[in-house]
């Protein structure tokens, strides 16, 4: 009888073990340390958000979440490089919303459905900036409502997409491609030393990119310049040259 106890016990702490374990929430506070670490990023398409210059040799991808503050703190150092250095390179921005930020995925539904009538970046920016004006609202519908009108949108049918399985679905997806990724904090940064096809809605091969963590603005154009050089230095970039 004792025995039997004992190992009913047992069975009892593993599993509250595990349980906890799988409540853990992902990592939030800034990009992981793992500078210079390779992936396969999913190349850009069609259904991508996509800033810059779409000729240049250079694609800078974010994986982040709207509620976390260091992608907040990360937004103007992205936006002066995009309004200073954007003819050498383009941003992609990929959702991935924390589970212990609330409000993070409605924010991205609200960029979501901003992104239907032209103005995702445009959301984008009024969502950041106003991040604590709506981080801790138990609901923050209406202050991205008032983001949507403050744009001009159609509001019918900002809500329609708001609420759609589509935005839904979008988000989820990015959600998904940074797990596959293996990335758990925000912002996670990619750079990829080619510009992928946008022709289509479907994915081609992933980009072989670099993971980084920029710590200023400097070190982030410094980065998007090297990989500007290696691009053009690669033999991929030089196909006509002699051997």
């Amino acid at each position: 009888m004792k025995r039997v106890l004992f190992w009913t016990i047992i069975i009892l702490i593993l599993g509250g073990t595990v349980f906890v374990l799988a409540m853990l929430p992902r990592k939030e506070a800034g990009p992981a340390n793992n500078n210079g670490q390779t992936a396969e990023v999913p190349s850009i398409t069609a259904t991508d958000w996509v800033k810059g210059s779409p000729e240049a040799g250079v694609t800078l991808v974010e994986y982040g979440d709207f509620q976390c503050p260091a992608c907040a703190a990360y937004h103007p150092l992205v936006d002066k490089l995009l309004k200073e250095k954007g003819q050498n390179f383009q941003f992609v921005y990929r959702h991935f919303p924390l589970r212990q930020h609330n409000n993070a995925k409605p924010a991205a539904y609200a960029a979501e459905a901003a992104g239907r009538q032209g103005k995702f970046f445009e959301m984008y920016d009024l969502i950041y900036q106003g991040q604590t004006n709506w981080a801790e609202k138990i609901n923050p519908k209406d202050i991205f409502l008032d983001y949507a009108r403050s744009l001009n949108l159609n509001l019918e049918q900002y809500n329609k997409d708001f609420n759609s399985a589509e935005a839904k679905g979008r988000v989820e997806a990015d959600l998904q491609s940074a797990i596959k990724l293996g990335v758990n904090s925000t912002p996670t940064f990619y750079l990829m030393d080619s510009t992928p096809s946008t022709d289509s809605g479907q994915a081609s091969s992933p980009q072989a990119s670099k993971r980084i963590q920029p710590r200023n603005y400097d070190e982030f154009a410094s980065l998007i310049k090297q990989t500007n050089v290696d691009s053009i230095n690669s033999p991929q970039a030089t196909p006509n040259a002699t051997p």
